[in-house]
Formats: C-alpha cells, sequence, structure tokens
C-alpha cells in the first residue's frame, strides 16, 4: 500500500444497487463543502446511462442494448470466454476512463480537498462490482489477453491507495430492487452476497444499514467521517 496520510482524506462508499450510494455521497460532500474543501467523485464505470441511452434509440435500440448486456455478462462468468476483441476493447477503454477519474480524486486529495466517493475500485472480485472487467472469464486470443493484463495492472495502481474510512451500505434484494426496478435481481444480489466480503486492503469499514430513515443513515454517516477526519 502507498502511504497516503500526507493527502487530504478519502471517504469511500459502496453497496449494491440500490443501497442509495449517490445520494449520500453527494448530500455529504455538499454538507461538509460548507466547512472545508469537499468533492463527490464518481468512481463507476458509467456505462449504465450509455446502455439505457442505446435502449432508447428507435427500433434497433432494446435489440443492441440486450445484445451489448448479453455480450458484458459473459465477461463477469469465470466459467466462460471474453465474447471477442471488440467487447474487451469496449471493457478496457471504461476501465481507462475509471482510471482517470481516478488519477484526478487523487489530485483532489493533493490539493487539501477531502474526497467522497460513490464506489471504489477493487481487485479482491473480478468481472462486475467495480473490479477489473477482464480478469474473470477467459482471455482467448493474444490482443485481449495483452487488453486484460493491462486493464488489471489499472486497478492493481488504483487499489494501493486506500480510503480512509470504506462506508459499507448494507441491504436486501428487495429494497434494493424496489429503488432501482430497472436492475436485474440476479445480479444485484451477487453484489450484496459479495458485499461483505470485500476488505480494500484492510482499509477501516463502517458498516451502515441503507434500509434505515435516511436522516438517520446521513447523521450516522456524518458522525463516522467526522471521526475519521479527526483521526486522520
Amino acid at each position: 500500500m502507498i502511504d497516503d496520510r500526507r493527502l487530504a482524506p478519502l471517504i469511500a462508499i459502496i453497496g449494491a444497487d440500490g443501497s442509495g450510494k449517490t445520494t449520500l455521497a453527494k448530500d455529504l460532500a455538499a454538507e461538509i463543502a460548507h466547512e472545508r474543501p469537499a468533492e463527490y467523485v464518481y468512481l463507476g464505470l458509467g456505462s449504465g446511462p450509455i446502455g439505457h441511452k442505446i435502449a432508447t434509440l428507435p427500433l434497433v435500440g432494446p435489440m443492441f442494448a440486450a445484445r451489448i448486456e448479453k455480450r458484458a455478462g459473459r465477461t463477469r462468468d469465470p466459467k466462460d470466454k471474453i465474447p471477442g476483441t471488440l467487447t474487451a476493447l469496449v471493457v478496457y477503454l471504461f476501465s481507462r476512463k475509471r482510471a482517470a477519474r481516478f488519477e484526478a480524486m487523487m489530485d483532489l486529495r493533493r490539493s487539501g480537498t477531502v474526497v467522497i466517493t460513490d464506489r471504489y475500485p477493487q481487485v479482491e472480485v473480478a468481472g462486475f462490482y467495480d473490479g477489473p472487467g477482464l480478469s474473470a472469464a477467459r482471455a482467448e486470443g493474444h490482443l485481449v489477453r495483452w487488453l486484460a493484463a493491462r486493464e488489471a495492472r489499472l486497478y492493481h495502481r488504483m487499489v494501493q491507495h486506500q480510503p480512509t474510512l470504506v462506508l459499507r451500505l448494507n441491504i436486501d434484494a428487495d429494497t434494493a430492487l424496489a429503488r432501482k426496478p430497472e436492475h436485474g435481481r440476479a445480479l444485484v444480489e451477487r453484489k450484496i452476497e459479495v458485499t461483505p466480503r470485500l476488505t480494500f486492503g484492510g482499509a477501516p469499514i463502517a458498516e451502515i444499514d441503507a434500509t434505515m430513515d435516511y436522516a438517520e443513515e446521513r447523521a450516522l454517516a456524518r458522525r463516522l467521517i467526522d471521526q475519521a477526519l479527526v483521526d486522520a
């Protein structure tokens, strides 16, 4: 791990889809910004909005969106292979985009800005949940293997920077899907199953019940962050 204690604190908010990461991260960053420099940073892939936009295209949109999702799903399956160079290249480019956002986030920390992130990269579970997308399914062919290796290096560099505090939002599948009905149950359930297993390299982790009243959840998160800022 890289010693980042000389930098401004980094608070990472993680949890399955529907746990409320984005709302909580934005609200906390705005609140803290009244007292000291603080910013919200999104560290997801950003592929979801693109898929939704494709699905809205006249006539061909839903068909293309379904095809893309099917091919992306294969990269998450350790028993399958990455379905072709084009798919590997798209996944790799999204990861490069995430790495660029990560470096911009590190620049904020170097400037003295407290960062609240929505999601955080990890290497403990490949293929999904902010892990390397090309490290779960088999990489066949020279170019696909090269892209997978390059992407893996990106993630291993990012996770060398440990969050000051991780707020882990825990939620059940029914509540999550009631909030985000457009998400598939199988993937949401997989993320909920994986959530407790993520350690982020031994970073301090605080557990939060994401089904509680939001005002109480936000107040609890703020108390945990305030303590982390004192200790940092």
